[in-house]
C-alpha cells in the first residue's frame, strides 16, 4: 500500500464510482445474509450469494477504473473503496468459517493481518498522514481472495464441479494469503520509514 497522497480530482458525493462503492457497501450484509441461511434451518441461497459477490468484484474494477477515467477520484471514494474490500473479506471469512468451509487457522491469519493495518493507520494518523492508498499488490492480494471466497462456496456441495471448485478455490486462497501478508509487510516496512524520518527531523 502506499501512504502517498492522491490528487484529489472532486469534492462531489454522488459521482458514478461513489455509488458503486455505495452499491458494495449495502451488499454485504445481504450476501452474509444469504450464506448464512442453512445455519438457521433455511434453504441454501448459494447462487444468489455467488451473485452478490460477482457484483462486488465487477463494481471493484470499475469504480476505481472510472473514478480514473472521469476525473471523479474524490476523498469519500477513496475511503468507500478500500472499506468496502475488506467488509466482504470479513463478511466471508464469517459466513464460510461458520459453516465449516473455511478452516478457523486461515480466517485467524487473515484477521489477524487486518488488525496489524489497523494499527499502522494509527500510528500513521499520529504522525499526520493519510490512510493508505491502495496499491497493485494489495489489489491483487484481493482479487484472489475475492476468486477464492466463491470457489470454496461452490465447492460446499457434490460432484465434479464442487470438487473442481475446491482445488481452484484453495490454491487462489493460498496466493490470496501470501499477497495479503506481503502487501502488509511492505506496508509496515513504510510506515517504519516515514516514523524514523520524523523522529530525525523533528
Amino acid at each position: 500500500m502506499e501512504v502517498q497522497e492522491t490528487r484529489v480530482q472532486t469534492d462531489r458525493v454522488l459521482t458514478v464510482p461513489n455509488i458503486l462503492s455505495m452499491a458494495r457497501l449495502v451488499g454485504v450484509p445481504v450476501f452474509l445474509w444469504l450464506i448464512l441461511r442453512p445455519e438457521f434451518g433455511q434453504s441454501k441461497a448459494d447462487g444468489w450469494a455467488l451473485l452478490v459477490l460477482a457484483f462486488s468484484g465487477v463494481s471493484d474494477y470499475l469504480d476505481g477504473k472510472l473514478a480514473r477515467r472521469w476525473n471523479q477520484i474524490s476523498k469519500l471514494g477513496r475511503l468507500l473503496d478500500p472499506a468496502a474490500d475488506r467488509l466482504y473479506i470479513l463478511s466471508t471469512l464469517v459466513g464460510l468459517t461458520w459453516r465449516d468451509i473455511l478452516p478457523l487457522w486461515l480466517t485467524a491469519v487473515l484477521l489477524a493481518r487486518e488488525l496489524m493495518l489497523l494499527v499502522m493507520v494509527g500510528i500513521l494518523r499520529r504522525h499526520g498522514y493519510p490512510p493508505p492508498q491502495v496499491n497493485f499488490l494489495g489489489k491483487a492480494a484481493t482479487f484472489n481472495l475475492m476468486y477464492a471466497f466463491p470457489l470454496l462456496l461452490l465447492s460446499d456441495g457434490s460432484g465434479w464441479l464442487a470438487s473442481l471448485a475446491e482445488v481452484f478455490g484453495w490454491a487462489f486462497a493460498g496466493w490470496g494469503t501470501t499477497l495479503y501478508w506481503w502487501a502488509g509487510i511492505l506496508y509496515v516496512v513504510q510506515v517504519r520509514r516515514l516514523v524514523n524520518a520524523d523522529a530525525v527531523t523533528g
